[in-house]
């Protein structure tokens, strides 16, 4: 699967949000200052190009909705990420995010416990 531009993710997050939309009703979720009406529709029809986005035409007006899930990418992405720096390997993931004090004694916890969660369903 490709990996999307920052604009691109932008549009995707919202389209994975409202799971459908005009041109119109993309742009009316981004804060403002609001990108142009054509550069978003640029990049919709760039999505569309990569698969990720396809339409319902009614008439000469298009409903763009996701081809792709936001779990589907978000799995692709995280799994590049994993292999690209971290040797594929969750347990440095976790490490590298608990070395770096990013994660507070709460949220190591709560990944105790769904890690406990996992484990007794094998």
């Amino acid at each position: 699967m490709k990996e999307l531009t920052k604009a691109e993710e932008q549009v995707m997050q919202v389209l994975w949000k409202i799971e459908k939309g005009f041109v119109n009703d993309i742009l009316e979720h981004f804060p403002a200052p609001k990108p142009a009406y054509n550069t978003v529709s640029t990049i919709v029809r760039i999505l569309e190009k990569k698969g990720f986005i396809d339409h319902k035409a009614y008439g000469k007006t298009h409903e763009y909705f996701p081809a792709v899930s936001k779990d589907s990418y978000t799995k692709d992405v995280m799994g590049g990420l994993m292999k690209n720096y971290f040797n594929d390997s969750v347990k440095q993931v976790v490490s590298f995010f608990a070395k770096d004090k990013s994660l507070t004694i709460k949220e190591m916890d709560e990944i105790i416990l769904m890690i406990e969660k996992e484990k007794q369903k094998i």
